[in-house]
């Protein structure tokens, strides 16, 4: 539970149809296993103590009695179990006949939520027994209970209050606005929903997305428990087709007749509350007639299972892997290629260094004057030779710019720049910074100049991790007059080489992609000091850290704004058996130095496209002091 980390299950046991006492030995059994796995939220289906399938046998006496004797039972041994949990049945208040949720925890009822919206409608025929909720909140007694009774009840959890849990019942979700849009706007984070949802052709797609996109709207955790083919078959069959999503995403799906009992999977309510605060738009009434309900657990630390991806801005489903990188590579080409209309230019020119970077930037290129039904031969690649490169990225580079049929120009700095040590007088067997930005300024400025001879513009090659960590010279390989990549972390850069080599290589064109997998072979490097025996001596991963844990850093301090301590816990689970604890906590002390020192880098950068969830443009997404105090993220960590 720390960090906002909760382990949350939905249930759907085997029911018998009518027997509460067989139903009840079900929830007991099933409660047990989840509170043995640190389950802290479970949910069965809808009105799980009698099934929902029993028909007019609800109006008899003896089955609603049963229901609640085995709540009260129910609510006994709940005193062993550390969770909440959310379990239905039918329940008379006064005369009338509620579907209701009781929430119990602890050895107490904390409220009981009735439906609001009864169907009575194609195979459905609640309105025949049940009543709608009433419109407002009344203390009932149940089991020896004196406890709220009504759908505006908000249950809070005491040790670790971004726990807020609200509750819907099946059709209310499939309204035009559920309830579930008061609750979140009052400050619910997870919203569980109790549901008999029988299968039908197509149904398990529209009701995934019906909970993923209701999840995503409302900002919410959403957990959906349905009920499975133990209900009777005579008219309707159900599958136990159950979700757990968190903003929009499906955690854990219970496939429709898997069988599985019990689906259980970790949940950040800290992470729900991140985006309503970044969210300026998301509705918030202040809990207007809501009730709040407080409940104790015990404040754990859920371990993590389910670890976040370690890669997390490159596509987790390979089925998608062409599509995905087609769409990055046509906002990349599209927006330079709008550029170029609006700037009445018809030339691109780019330094060309057989690096990963600058090779995507070509691609790019190339496809953007396609776009603008201009001749390859309008980008003008630049190979700039100074003290460090090698004859592989040369190579490289010189074939990749002949065969995508551009304009190849080869300029060796190393004279010009010998000049310019002599003019500030600098020893140039002194490979210091000085050494190093002298070559990156003076091939900006080779761009530059050429870009103003054909009448084009500087396309900008650094990335996106690059920025994070400013691994770029000032007014260097900082500037551009558009940088395609600077929305392309370097994980991702990555993918996107390895997706074109293969579609070069699928059209017949080998040489190429053979081209760009050698590239992908070869150490990351600014090639800025002298090679030993004609290999990089220089690279970069060695300097700065891994490109992946980097990427992974930059995803969850920025785009989830995790502290420092939680993105070390997270990056210890999804890392494991890779890095150790040491070596995370190492190159994030590094990350987080960086990122603080080199914002004046990204306070003045280039245009270029947002490609992904995660920018540093100062225009858009990341406005920070270039003057901020790095000791509070820090001392997190150290």
């Amino acid at each position: 539970m720390r960090d906002g980390i909760i382990r949350v299950g939905v249930a759907s046991p085997r029911l018998h149809i009518a027997n509460p006492k067989a139903n009840l030995a079900a929830h007991m059994e099933v409660a047990q296993q989840a509170y043995e796995v640190g389950i802290k939220v479970l949910v069965f289906p809808e009105l799980s103590l009698s099934a929902y399938t029993c028909g007019d046998l609800f109006y008899q006496p003896t089955l609603l009695s049963g229901c609640e004797e085995a709540l009260a039972l129910y609510v006994e041994a709940s005193r062993e179990w550390d969770m909440i949990s959310f379990v239905g049945l039918p329940l008379r208040v006064m005369d009338k006949l509620y579907n209701c949720a009781a929430v119990i925890c602890g050895g107490r009822i904390l409220g009981i939520v009735p439906k609001t919206y009864i169907p009575g409608y194609y195979e459905f025929y609640e309105t025949r027994h049940f009543c709608a909720a009433p419109s407002t909140t009344k203390h009932i007694l149940v089991a020896g209970q004196q406890v709220p009774f009504g759908t505006k009840l908000l249950f809070e959890c005491r040790e670790m209050p971004a726990l807020r849990v609200a509750v819907e019942i099946c059709e209310d979700l499939w309204v035009s606005v559920p309830p579930s849009c008061s609750h979140t706007a009052a400050g619910a984070t997870v919203v569980v929903n109790l549901s008999a949802s029988n299968e039908l052709v197509d149904k398990a797609a529209y009701r995934g997305k019906l909970i993923s996109t209701h999840s995503s709207r409302t900002r919410c955790v959403y957990l959906y428990a349905n009920c499975n083919d133990s209900e009777s078959g005579t008219d309707a069959i159900y599958s136990g087709n159950s979700f757990i999503c968190e903003n929009g995403k499906v955690l854990s799906e219970e496939k429709p007749f898997a069988g599985n009992v019990l689906n259980h999977t970790e949940v950040d309510v800290e992470r729900v509350q991140t985006e309503r605060r970044r969210i300026g738009t998301f509705e918030q009434n202040e809990q207007v007639g809501y009730e709040v309900v407080p409940f104790d657990l015990t404040l754990v630390e859920t371990p993590i299972v389910s670890a976040p991806p370690a890669m997390p801005f490159v596509p987790q489903c390979e089925e998608e892997r062409e599509e995905r990188c087609n769409l990055i590579l046509n906002i990349q080409s599209h927006g330079l290629a709008g550029r170029m209309e609006r700037a009445h230019c018809d030339h691109l020119v780019l330094g060309v260094s057989g690096g990963l970077d600058s090779t995507l930037a070509l691609l790019v290129a190339v496809r953007a004057l396609e776009l603008r039904g201009l001749d390859r031969s309008h980008v003008v690649s630049v190979t700039m030779p100074g003290f460090g490169t090698t004859k592989r990225t040369k190579s490289n580079a010189q074939i990749l710019a002949e065969k995508l049929g551009t304009t190849l120009r080869t300029i060796d700095i190393s004279k010009a720049v010998s000049v310019h040590f002599e003019d500030i007088g600098h020893d140039p067997e002194n490979h210091n910074v000085v050494y190093e930005n002298a070559q990156a300024r003076e091939r900006t400025q080779i761009l530059m100049n050429i870009a103003n001879a054909v009448g084009g513009l500087v396309v900008g090659t650094g990335d996106l991790s690059e920025l994070a960590l400013g691994w770029a010279t000032y007014n260097g390989d900082h500037m551009s007059m558009y940088g395609v990549n600077g929305g392309i972390p370097k994980t991702l850069v990555r993918y996107l080489v390895a997706c074109e080599a293969d579609r070069f290589a699928s059209k017949g064109e080998g040489e190429v992609a053979d081209t760009l997998r050698d590239i992908l072979a070869t150490p990351v490097s600014p090639e800025l000091l002298p090679p030993k025996d004609g290999e990089i001596s220089q690279c970069t991963e060695g300097i700065v850290g891994p490109y992946d844990l980097h990427d992974y850093f930059l995803y969850h301090l920025v785009r989830r704004a995790e502290a420092p301590r939680k993105i070390l816990r997270l990056a210890k689970a999804s890392f494991a058996g890779v890095y150790d604890e040491a070596t995370i906590r190492t190159w994030l002390c590094v990350f987080i130095r960086r990122f603080f020192a080199q914002q004046f880098k990204r306070s003045c950068l280039p245009d270029g496209p947002k490609v992904g969830s995660v920018s540093l443009s100062p225009r858009t997404d990341w406005r920070m002091p270039s003057d901020a105090d790095v000791a509070a993220w820090l001392e997190e960590i150290q």
